[in-house]
């Protein structure tokens, strides 16, 4: 009797440890392949550029982290992290959008944010906890700061006008409160929220309402997350195109009735007696204030290629309503991802020609590399590779393809340029605001 229990005690064990040993074997095969995809997933975006941060990325401690995927889970762009022998790695690193959703959802903060890396640093100014510069009094937050995201630039525009309130300065007459420069998402939502606290305060852009945001074609999604707006409250915005933010910003500016100086640039900032600012334009327009706040953009001006007709009236640096553009000869220079978007708007309505300096693009978000290889494809695109506009005509441009073949000429009726932005440092350091190039700078979270 005692032979046959043991004997069906052995078997029990021995199909439970079967049964475990089954489970085991396929959860292991399941978490090995999923780790050889992610694998091959790194050493494609290596190869395609896409490995290396170009702003705002994640940073994982190897020594901390458990493998818990929870920021592989909360990232809400596709194939920036994934989990590779139990650890947590970046792959598409130079998609990351710079959201900290994988920040917050670590649970033992083996993620850091950081800007710039060991061997290629980042241009930034001197910005505390509470958004004040070295020079006391002058504050930046949004896209200038490292934070590029729309919803932490909103954020930091709040943030910022709050630790202004904690240290205002006593009102003087015909002083304003604050001056914001920028009217982008940092600067609508400090301007906003300086009218909340009761502050006195002018907001100038150099450009339109929206800053960076309003030089993105009318249909461009932009939010994908709800931001808190003061004034307004929470914004559910999914999927959100550029033209619904600027609506839903002019709506809540309008019914406070606040005013935004466009089409203003500031040109010089100077100290004064009684720890004000001067603050001139370029059209000679003076202010005096007690605290200033740069909302403006990273990319600055557009910059220029310097070829000869550049200056011509059917040259642009943006495209805002591509839907008004038809039957053109158009020319489109740059590699990057707003040169590939503006060539994909333009090509089913125009004769849509794209000319890159490489061989080859790199970095492009996933789907603008899946859309422009289909449009060279189906040739509603043509793309000339190893390229160079050296001069622009009334109907014609000239371009070199390789670097010692003769220009050729192209007939054209519309150029578009995307080389990028001149940095605003000249005019941060002639502000006062010290400059330092970081090398993986971590990020200090706000919120």
């Amino acid at each position: 009797m005692e032979d046959e229990v043991f004997l069906e005690q052995v078997i029990v064990y021995g199909i439970v440890f079967l049964l475990c040993a089954i489970v085991i074997f396929f959860y292991t095969r399941k978490k090995r392949v999923k780790s050889e995809d992610v694998e091959k997933k790194v050493h494609i975006a290596k190869e395609e550029g896409l490995f290396e941060p170009v702003s705002l990325y994640p940073h994982i401690d190897l020594k901390s982290c458990i493998g818990s995927a929870a920021c592989v889970a909360d990232c809400p762009e596709k194939d920036i992290l994934g989990i590779v022998d139990g650890v947590a790695t970046v792959i598409n690193t130079a998609n990351c959008i710079g959201h900290g959703a994988c920040f917050h959802a670590c649970p033992v903060e083996a993620i850091s944010l950081r800007i710039g890396t060991e061997t290629r640093g980042v241009d930034l100014p001197h910005v505390n906890q509470n958004f004040e510069t070295n020079t006391k009094g002058i504050y930046i937050a949004g896209e200038l700061g490292g934070m590029g995201l729309i919803k932490n630039s909103v954020e930091q525009g709040q943030q910022a006008i709050d630790s202004i309130v904690k240290s205002k300065k006593p009102s003087k007459p015909n002083v304003i409160d604050v001056l914001i420069v920028g009217a982008g998402p940092a600067g609508i939502s400090a301007t906003l929220a300086a009218k909340k606290h009761g502050l006195t305060s002018v907001t100038l852009e150099q450009d339109s309402l929206g800053g960076t945001v309003y030089t993105f074609p009318r249909s461009k999604i932009v939010m994908t997350a709800p931001m808190d707006l003061p004034l307004y409250g929470k914004a559910k915005l999914y999927d959100t195109s550029k033209d619904e933010l600027l609506q839903l910003w002019k709506k809540v500016i309008t019914e406070h009735d606040i005013k935004i100086t466009e089409n203003t640039k500031v040109e010089q900032i100077i100290p004064i007696e009684n720890d004000t600012f001067k603050v001139i334009t370029l059209m000679g327009d003076e202010y005096i204030c007690n605290h200033i706040l740069l909302a403006i953009g990273r990319r600055g001006t557009p910059r220029k290629l310097n070829v000869p007709g550049e200056e011509s009236t059917k040259v642009a640096y943006r495209l805002l309503e591509p839907e008004r553009i038809k039957n053109k000869k158009v020319l489109v220079v740059g590699g990057g991802d707003s040169a590939i978007e503006t060539v994909l708007l333009l090509k089913d309505e125009n004769e849509a020609i794209l000319s890159y300096r490489k061989d080859k693009f790199s970095r492009l978000k996933p789907k603008n590399k899946e859309k422009i290889e289909q449009a060279i494809n189906d040739k509603s695109v043509k793309v000339i590779y190893n390229s160079n506009l050296v001069s622009i005509h009334d109907d014609h441009v000239m371009i070199t393809i390789n670097e010692n073949d003769q220009p050729e000429k192209l007939d054209n009726d519309l150029v578009y340029i995307f080389a990028g932005g001149e940095l605003p440092t000249g005019f941060l350091q002639k502000s006062g605001v010290n400059i330092t190039k970081r090398f993986g700078y971590v990020m200090k979270r706000h919120d």
